[in-house]
């Protein structure tokens, strides 16, 4: 058995989007808050070093409301208890005044074959 505990995780903040990651042996699971504003291609852009985020991503979305749209133009729109699976190739931001907060599963970069950090 293992247990983590995200309130307890090492904050990581760029811009407005603030990440809480917790690792367990082969699974990472990430708070991740986008506070009114926040919008990946303005906060973690220079970070990341790409045109759009090519990370992908497991979340659950825990509150508020995510925009994603992806490199082709397609959009989608997620919020409380939605569950996401977004490729690489996507640029996203929060709707409206409240904070998008999602809980992210590192699934994702099993699932789409990449391999990040």
């Amino acid at each position: 058995m293992q247990k983590g505990n995200l309130d307890v995780a090492k904050v990581d903040v760029h811009g407005l989007v603030k990440k809480e990651t917790v690792e367990l042996n082969g699974v990472s699971v990430t708070r991740v808050t986008f506070d009114a504003g926040a919008k990946w291609s303005k906060d973690l852009k220079e970070y990341a070093g790409t045109h759009s985020c090519q990370l992908p991503h497991v979340a659950l979305v825990v509150g508020g409301t995510l925009r994603v749209v992806m490199d082709d133009g397609s959009v989608e729109e997620f919020s409380k208890n939605d569950v996401m699976m977004l490729p690489p190739g996507h640029d996203a931001w929060t709707v409206g005044d409240e904070a998008c907060v999602f809980i992210e599963f590192s699934r994702g970069n099993d699932y789409y074959g990449v391999h990040s950090h």
